[in-house]
Parts: C-alpha cells; structure tokens; sequence
C-alpha cells in the first residue's frame, strides 16, 4: 500500500514535468528545464513586494535589487543575462534574438513576435506569469568595452538593445531548479494516501 502510494505521486510529478519546458514549481516560481533557469512568476515583484512604487529602475538599482532578493527560500537570485547559452555574444541589438534568456522565454518559450507585446501571445504558458510589463526589462549584462551601457529586453516588442540613462524593470531569475511547493491537490491526496495506510495497518 506504501509503496503504491509513493509510486503514484512521483507518476504525477513525472508526467507534469515531462509535458512542458516551463513548470510551475509553485510558490511563485518557474523553472525552464531549456535553461536550468528559474523566473519569479511575477514578473514586477519590485513594486508588489512595495520595493520601488511602479517597479521602474536605474540599472544600478536593478542589480541591487536583484541581488539583495531573498525569496522562496533562495537569495541568489540575478537579473537574467544578455549572453547566449554558451557565454558568447550578446548577438547584438535588434529583433528576433533567442540567445539571451530573456530572448528565449520570449520567443522560444512564450511564442512572442517580433513587433509584438509578449501580452499578445496566445501561448498557454504564458498565464504561469503575472505582471508582465509591456516595456523594457533590464539585463545583468553591461556593453563590452562600453560599460557605460548596458543590455535590456522589451518585452514589449521583442527588441534588444542598450543604454543606463533610463529607467526598466526588473524580473528576476536564478540558475538551477527550486524545490517543488507541493500544490493544495497533492497535499490532498497524500493525505488521503497517508489516511490509507493507517487503515491498512490498523485492520492488521
């Protein structure tokens, strides 16, 4: 009886991990198994944790923000980087970039456009995220050789480009997975599995 139980548990944390590259790891976490990446599901968390009023940020700031973040357990969240994959790049300004990981949760993962607001998107995981500003994100990744710009990401569009003499958002991330923040369903059902077992015992 135990062990069917945990059996059964662990085929559905199998099965909905293996449907989707973004899983929802609860307590406002989603994790892209592309990546090895974790995103704040809410993407403004500066203004809804009553950090900054509208979220908007020098870059500076941004980073501070970021850095000093503590959440779900976890403080070594980041803003997302303007490299590709392999820590070449960034592959320049302009449209259609899917290197960064910002480009990538917008165009690989959530189905944006080029010219488009990522809002706009009929993709089903886009609903895992809240407060997703049509605007420009700030990146972790300053201009080589000119440090006194740096990368940001518009979510707004699709575009990536750079400067420091404005004003962002700020959406963090860290690298790796999280622990799963078992869903009200499951926590049901392992009761009822537990309740089970304690039957079955107790009729021996």
């Amino acid at each position: 009886m135990k062990s069917l139980i945990w059996v059964l548990l662990a085929g559905l944390a199998l099965s909905s991990a293996a449907q989707a590259s973004l899983i929802n790891r609860g307590g406002g976490m989603i994790y892209d198994d592309d990546r090895n990446l974790t995103w704040l599901a809410d993407a403004n968390y500066a203004q809804t944790s009553g950090y900054v009023g509208d979220g908007l940020m020098s870059w500076p700031d941004a980073n501070a923000w970021a850095a000093n973040l503590s959440y779900g357990g976890y403080t070594d969240w980041r803003l997302p980087t303007a490299l590709n994959q392999d820590l070449s790049g960034p592959c320049g300004s302009g449209d259609g970039c899917t290197g960064s990981e910002m480009g990538h949760l917008f165009y690989s993962e959530l189905g944006g456009v080029a010219g488009e607001s990522i809002l706009s998107s009929s993709d089903p995981d886009l609903v895992k995220f809240s407060n997703i500003q049509p605007n420009a994100y700030w990146s972790g990744t300053e201009k080589e050789i000119h440090i006194s710009q740096a990368w940001f990401f518009g979510m707004d569009n699709g575009y990536q480009g750079f400067t420091k003499f404005t004003n962002f958002y700020a959406w963090a991330v860290r690298d790796g997975d999280v622990a799963v923040v078992p869903e009200p369903a499951t926590l049901l059902l392992l009761g009822l599995g537990m309740a089970g077992l304690g039957l079955a015992r107790r009729r021996r």
